[in-house]
């Protein structure tokens, strides 16, 4: 497997959620160092040790309101 990409976006109540795509993986911490270690750890209990991704792509969104 090549690489997996995760969707990371700020929680409303504060902190960082992560969603893999195409995988049924989700994980959330309160910074983004502590969601890197998450995501890592997320992915090595969802694979069999040498079936899982080489990489790890974390996409982050990033909404933002503007007065019209």
């Amino acid at each position: 497997m090549g690489e997996i990409i995760f969707v990371v976006e700020e929680a409303p109540e504060g902190g960082y959620t992560a969603r893999a795509l195409g995988e049924s993986i989700f994980t959330e911490a309160d910074t983004m160092p502590e969601l890197r270690e998450m995501v890592r750890d997320a992915v090595r209990c969802h694979y069999h040790p040498g079936s899982g991704p080489t990489a790890i792509r974390l996409h982050l969104v990033r909404q933002e309101v503007l007065a019209a």
